[in-house]
């Protein structure tokens, strides 16, 4: 298959038009190679693929390549998670059908088809230089698909070296290696709206200038939402269980997730007890002049200082400045009243969370409100709750595609083994965050449909089993 025509770049030279176009080519023609594979080969690429990264020493390797390089985050939350991602991810595509006949409902006389979207271009971010791309790469094949990397700068090395393995891992099963390529060194601005252009899907993980730019650059593309995540913890919530969860999700991976919690919002009823919880699980509770010094520190010029986010607890309490009881904490709570303007509403990438006080229920879901119209608006919430009308309202009430309900956020919302989400790192936002997709990006974004439609026996209801109810009450002038 091959892309219509699009309108040049201005901004793109005649190299980087040469780069990209070389690269489609390569990928179009490992494309041809496979186009009659049937489900089972394909599953056969997608699991040659996931163990190159799940392999243990592959994971760890990339893990620890990726924390040199970039900075961010910690090695053995980052081997966990190329494993755990790239395990579910592939219990998920192994159940689906996406090539041949995916379904045969003959009782409504159609049949469909699973067909490639084409060569993806998938745009990943620094907090996972590994994860994301082979996460990608799995569900793009999944689709007989080839994709295309752009990876952050800062990240480029470990996914080069994630696509080497998963490249080699094609060739071992006798596949074309160019179904998986990156972009090459220096990756540019420019050199990733090139690959934009040429490519026939975009699926854009990371900044939200990468997700803008997908968006206007005229190829179909899928972007995903800012997370800023509050958890409520309410009344009558298993303190101890839910303190437990929090830290353990907050703390991985140095708080890189865009589904780890920023906020907390707790009952006034069980604050001070949710407090001593937290506390017992390795909270630090900042004082009013350690909060100032976190708020000069962890900005600079307005934005995240990369000398702070996603650093070990002990590196960001020697950064700021915090006191000598710091040095141990695990994480860092921050208290203050609710302030749109204020940067502890938004979010940190940091071991920091803001705390608010709420004075009953009402006061807790306003408070998650406002936090989400700060940033995250779309992505999701959380609860530890023993009532379960309360995540009810949550869902009912609040522009989210996710609410998660006693689990610690940063497991569950993007796929778990006990809940039914897809296993992603990618998560779709609805138009509230300004994305096409409201769900966990998954195999459906990566393959077109074709309806062999057949002629049923006629389903006509007459006018009165439409309109009945209508005339009764308005009739029919």
């Amino acid at each position: 298959m091959s892309k219509p025509a699009a309108s040049v770049n201005p901004d793109t030279n005649d190299a980087d038009r040469v780069t990209v176009a070389r690269l489609i080519d390569q990928a179009r023609a490992a494309m041809r190679e496979i186009a009659r594979a049937d489900q089972a080969r394909i599953d056969e690429l997608v699991t040659a693929v996931a163990w190159s990264v799940y392999k243990p020493e592959n994971a760890r390797r990339l893990a620890e390549q990726a924390v040199a390089d970039t900075g961010i985050g910690n090695v053995e939350d980052k081997v966990i998670k190329n494993q755990r991602k790239t395990f579910g991810t592939l219990r998920d595509l192994l159940r689906a059908r996406t090539v041949g006949v995916i379904d045969n409902d003959n009782g409504s006389g159609m049949i469909k088809y699973g067909k490639p979207v084409g060569v993806v271009a998938a745009i990943t971010p620094s907090t996972n230089p590994a994860a994301t791309p082979v996460n990608k790469s799995m569900m793009a094949l999944k689709g007989a698909n080839a994709i295309v990397i752009a990876p952050s700068p800062a990240g480029w090395s470990t996914t080069h070296a994630t696509v080497e393995l998963m490249r080699a891992a094609l060739e071992k099963v006798g596949a074309p290696p160019d179904l998986v390529q990156v972009l090459p060194q220096p990756v540019s601005r420019n050199l990733t709206r090139e690959l934009m252009q040429q490519a026939d899907l975009i699926v854009a993980t990371g900044s939200q200038n990468n997700v803008r730019a997908a968006y206007s650059s005229g190829t179909p593309a899928i972007g995903v939402g800012a997370g800023n995540v509050p958890v409520i913890i309410d009344g009558n919530a298993d303190l101890a269980d839910a303190a437990k969860k929090i830290e353990m999700s907050k703390t991985f991976d140095n708080a890189t997730s865009c589904s780890s919690e920023n906020s907390l919002v707790i009952l006034d009823e069980i604050y001070e007890d949710a407090m001593r919880a937290l506390r017992d699980v390795g909270a630090y509770r900042c004082s009013e002049e350690e909060r100032e010094l976190i708020r000069e520190q962890l900005w600079v010029d307005g934005q995240l200082n990369r000398k702070l986010i996603a650093k070990d607890a002990d590196v960001f309490a020697a950064g700021v400045g915090l006191g000598d009881g710091a040095r141990d904490a695990r994480f860092f709570l921050v208290e203050e009243d609710f302030d749109p303007e204020s940067k502890f509403a938004d979010e940190k990438l940091s071991l920091v969370l803001t705390v608010y006080r709420a004075r009953d229920f009402d006061h807790a879901v306003e408070l998650v409100r406002d936090i989400l119209n700060v940033q995250g608006r779309g992505h999701s919430c959380g609860i530890h709750t023993r009532n379960f009308d309360h995540p009810t309202r949550l869902a009912e009430e609040l522009d989210v595609v996710r609410v998660l309900v006693n689990q610690a956020h940063t497991f569950g919302n993007g796929g778990s083994f006990n809940n039914a989400l897809n296993f992603t790192l990618s998560m779709g936002c609805g138009t509230w965050g300004g994305n096409s997709i409201s769900e966990n990006l998954n195999y459906r974004h990566f393959i077109n449909i074709t309806h062999l439609v057949t002629s049923v026996a006629e389903d006509k209801p007459s006018e009165e089993e439409l309109f009945g109810k209508h005339f009764e009450r308005y009739g029919k002038d």
